[in-house]
């Protein structure tokens, strides 16, 4: 029997429950490491930006509704974008770095996160998605962009929106987790499966780390945990290319408490002041960093 628990992400790079959920998924990555092998599918959540606008999304509405999700602590941006854009391109090329190198999609959806709520980013405008991508250290972003409208992604994509739109009868939708919008009933993000030896359980849409935490933890009750480090620098180290401050707290919670987000920004700035992190602005937050290494 195999003791590693299958985990699936439902996921869209423009969903700002998504990207408010980050750091509750954040800290299953920390507790249970390897023992969950992570798989990203990617909903599409729109094709064309005539999508959005026919529902009466505008660029303030946009805004307005960054506004609101503030009070789950992600990095947030709020001005006005130059127009709504759809999410279909962006969702591409989460899937070409995947098909180009196995792991990049999870730098490539994350950077797009980031992005897209902290930035003017259109999700669907193919320079500006590239400019994004070439941020990413390591990350061929030409090659990526050049594969949107490949045969190969296209049918990668299509498969992706397929399995998204399979959770009809779920417990998702039990829950009132899942949508409609174009047709088939799909999973809404950040819906995350939890699969062991044939066993699935199914945490629909936006949910507390404590929801996860308590599916896992019934899917093996003898997996390893990872306690809570005693400083965020482990943190930082374990995930080089940054943490949020609401990342930080909510790692740094013990158990399941409520997240201290005052004691993690003095904990970090206290790591800034040592030189062993560095803090770069983003939005109304910051990126948290290992300081480079001093060359001897």
């Amino acid at each position: 029997m195999s003791r590693t628990i299958q985990a699936t992400l439902y996921s869209d790079p423009a969903c700002p429950w998504a990207y408010s959920g980050v750091p509750a998924l954040r800290v299953l990555e920390w507790r249970y490491g390897s023992q969950l092998q992570w798989r990203l599918v990617l909903i599409g959540l729109t094709e064309d930006a005539s999508q959005y606008v026919a529902r009466g999304y505008t660029p303030l509405r946009g805004a307005l509704g960054q506004l609101r999700f503030r009070r789950y602590g992600m990095p947030f941006a709020p001005q006005p974008k130059e127009r709504v854009s759809a999410t279909a391109r962006a969702c591409r090329a989460v899937v070409a770095a995947r098909l180009n190198r196995s792991g990049d999609e999870w730098r490539v959806f994350r950077a797009l996160q980031l992005a897209n709520f902290t930035t003017p980013l259109l999700l669907d405008d193919d320079a500006q998605l590239a400019t994004v991508l070439h941020t990413v250290p390591g990350l061929d972003a030409e090659a990526i962009v050049s594969r949107l409208d490949d045969p190969e992604v296209t049918e990668a994509y299509e498969r992706d929106r397929a399995e998204a739109r399979t959770a009809a009868g779920s417990a998702a939708a039990l829950q009132g987790k899942t949508a409609t919008t174009d047709g088939p009933v799909r999973f809404t993000a950040p819906s995350v499966t939890f699969e062991r030896n044939g066993l699935r359980v199914v945490a629909g849409g936006f949910q507390p780390v404590e929801a996860y935490d308590v599916l896992v933890a019934n899917l093996d009750p003898e997996l390893e945990r990872e306690p809570v480090p005693d400083t965020p620098h482990p943190l930082l180290e374990r995930f080089p290319e940054g943490l949020t401050t609401q990342e930080v707290a909510a790692l740094m919670a013990r158990e399941n408490d409520a997240p201290d987000r005052e004691a993690a920004e003095e904990a970090l700035l206290e790591l800034v002041g040592a030189g062993v992190a560095t803090r770069t602005p983003l939005g109304d937050d910051a990126l948290w960093q290992p300081a480079p290494a001093t060359p001897v």
